[in-house]
Formats: C-alpha cells, structure tokens, sequence
C-alpha cells in the first residue's frame, strides 16, 4: 500500500533535484529524504529517480507517477484549503514569507504586536529569496516586490518603496566623487541578485555606472548595505534601511532610482480564513503606518502616482 508521504517526499525531491534541498523544504534530514525514495520505489517495484552529475531526474516511470502525485497533491490541498476557511478560531500557525530584509527590518515589530493582541496564534515569519508557493501551502501570506498574476491569488498593493545610491565617506574620500557622465570610470559596485532588490535597480545602477567594477554580488540587502558602509563601493540600496545607517552617505545621481511596490498575497481560498484575515489586516496597516518611512520622496515610481498615505 502506497504511503502518502513517501508520494510528498518524492514530489520534493523531484521538483529540486537534490536530496540537502528537498530536505531543507521538507525540514528533515537529508538521509530521510532517500529512506523515503527508497520505501516508495520499493513499494511500486520501479525506479522513479535516477541520480545525475545534475541532480535527481525522473525516470518514465517517474514522469509518470510525478504526474498522478500532483494531481493528488492539488485535491488535498483543495480540500484543507476548504475545510480550513471554516476555522473561526483566532488561534493556531500562520506562515507569512517575505525578503530577508522585510523580515528584520518591517514585519518583525509587527508581528510582535499582533502576537501581542492575538496571543493565541503564532506567525511564522519566513525569509526567503525563493518565492514559495501560496497554493502548495509551503506559505499562508506573501508580502512581495513584484506582481503575481497568478489566477488564483489575491493581490493588493499596500504601500512603496523608495531607493537611494549610497556610499560610505571613507570610501568616497579614497575614490573620489563618482563622474556620473563617464559611466563612473574606478569606482566599485555592490549589486544585488534577489532578495528586496528587483531587475529594475539593478539594471538602473548597470546603466548609471557602466565603467565601474562589481567588487561583490549578494542575494542579501543587509549584506550589501553593511558592506557599502565599509566602504565597499557604491551601492543601490532601500532608504528605509540605509539613511539611518551612519556609515553611508546618500549621493545625488542625474536621475533617482525606481521604486518598487509592496504587494500583499494570499491565495483566494484562505483569505477569509479569520486567523490569516487577522494578519492580513494587520501586516496591510502596519505597512501603511510606515509610509512616509518606505517613501520618503512620496513618490510612486512604480506606478506614476503618489504613494498611499
């Protein structure tokens, strides 16, 4: 008889190609995540993964079953989804992903008032470069920097974020002033893969300083601001977070850097559910509260507007 959770294991591990990585999604250990491939396979007679200098990669039969697993995998979730909506209890877990940033820096003091107010629940505050997936429950809430279109996903916008070019004095004093026209010619760059920054900054500051060198690349903001106020080079980086830091000093380029939305995401099954309705509510004005904080400028760039207040 098959094991629904052998089935689960297997999906993750086929999904990510490597055991450290279907066990950090799962939050088991690694040789767990091979007893289960191991007990499903045994079970169907058959085996569904072959492992590769790639990584894991589905054999027909796994193709196969991969397919049937997921179409099951979408029924159960259907069905908590469902049954969950009818929870009435202000009580019980609610995962809420962001970036890391976010995390630290905007949702924790929220949280610690919600919990607070609400003592019987308890957010679990997720920070990950990853997108999880709302509709694989891997996360209740999503407080994002970019749009989803997704279908079946709730989205509203609830507030903006200003960035700034940065540096700090002893490394301006050292290199000297950035000459914007010349494409800031000696100068060194922190850039940013994920996390709180999109493409849009990025690609700003690629064309702002085409001549200058990238002396470090990060997935963590909070990594390239501490960074910057060593004086590692110039960096593109939230307001919010770095005009406090007395290690930088904010430079006045020809054209200011583009903003990003904050979007607030819930799948469309959950978000009457009272507990995550509860967060929802209190992420949306909390995050509003700090307006004048995340857009200093008052400015939408997103959107061409100005930013709620």
């Amino acid at each position: 008889m098959l094991d629904w959770d052998d089935l689960r294991f297997f999906l993750a591990l086929a999904r990510t190609g490597s055991l450290s990585a279907a066990a950090r999604d799962l939050r088991v250990a690694q040789s767990t995540v091979g007893r289960r491939l191991a007990s499903l396979e045994a079970s169907l007679g058959v085996r569904l993964l072959n492992r590769t200098p790639d990584g894991y990669l589905p054999t027909l039969a796994g193709d196969e079953v991969r397919v049937q697993a997921e179409r099951l995998e979408a029924e159960a979730l259907t069905l908590e989804r469902t049954v969950g909506g009818r929870d009435t209890r202000l009580a019980g877990l609610v995962r809420v992903t962001c970036a890391e940033t976010v995390a630290s820096q905007i949702l924790a003091p929220c949280v610690a008032a919600l919990h607070a107010e609400h003592p019987e629940m308890m957010v679990e505050l997720i920070s990950n470069p990853r997108e999880l997936s709302l509709a694989m429950r891997e996360a209740d809430i999503s407080v994002r920097l970019t749009r989803s279109d997704q279908h079946d996903l709730v989205v509203r916008k609830i507030g903006s974020l200003d960035f700034g070019l940065y540096a700090g004095p002893a490394y301006l004093d050292r290199q000297g002033e950035p000459d914007y026209q010349a494409g800031c010619p000696g100068h060194h760059l922190i850039t940013q893969t994920d996390d709180i920054q999109e493409a849009a900054q990025t690609n700003w500051l690629a064309d702002l300083a085409p001549r200058a060198h990238v002396a470090m690349l990060t997935n963590s903001h909070e990594a390239a601001v501490l960074a910057a106020a060593q004086g590692g080079g110039l960096a593109c980086l939230a307001r919010f977070r770095a005009d406090p830091e007395s290690g930088l000093r904010r430079l006045t380029p020809p054209s200011p850097p583009p903003g990003a939305a904050i979007w607030l995401v819930v799948h469309r099954d959950n978000r009457h559910t009272p507990r995550i309705r509860t967060v929802l509510t209190h992420i949306g004005g909390h995050i509003r509260g700090l307006a004048q904080a995340l857009s200093p400028e008052g400015v939408d760039t997103t959107s061409g507007g100005k930013a709620s207040r």
